[in-house]
């Protein structure tokens, strides 16, 4: 008899400031400009929607979004180093959608650096379309300043799938 792994546990919760001492060092590995932990600290105080989503007791990464009257902004999702190519970003990307779909938006939006080409096509392949650019919006590691890519994604009513997201 061979034995079987024992299953493992996806899970969503609520990120909380408790979450900001696995956060940070993977914010810290994943960008050359990281968010600050003040970032985090005031998204979760203005109320953003802000997730983590795991395997087991690992984190695969988070995502905070700021909610608006028919529109949901992107501001922050990343995947830790260990799981990124594995299509966790594209789960974390999909279960954004649904809850913005379920909040009533009908627009999805982020900035993305110029550079970051492997979450530029992405976001493509999930649907999103570029509708503008912001000069010199990201710090650079040349002291200087790098364009971003706006990026939306048309919503529609139906789309939320049968994601669950913590709460």
């Amino acid at each position: 008899m061979i034995a079987s792994d024992p299953p493992r546990q996806v899970s969503w919760s609520a990120m909380t400031t408790s979450d900001l001492a696995l956060i940070m060092p993977v914010e810290r590995a994943a960008y050359a400009h990281p968010w600050q932990e003040k970032n985090f600290s005031d998204c979760l105080q203005a109320g953003y929607f802000s997730q983590v989503l795991r395997l087991d007791d690992q984190m695969l990464g988070y995502f905070v979004a700021m909610r608006g009257v028919d529109e949901v902004h992107l501001l922050n999702l990343t995947v830790a180093a260990a799981y990124q190519r594995q299509g966790w970003g594209k789960v974390i990307l999909e279960t954004l959608a649904a809850w913005s779909v379920q909040q009533g938006a009908q627009w999805l939006w982020l900035e993305v650096r110029l550079s970051n080409t492997g979450a530029i096509a992405l976001y493509q392949r999930r649907g999103f379309v570029t509708v503008g650019r912001r000069k010199k919006y990201y710090p650079d590691a040349n002291g200087q300043r790098e364009d971003a890519l706006v990026m939306g994604l048309p919503l529609k009513p139906g789309e939320s799938g049968s994601v669950k997201i913590g709460s």
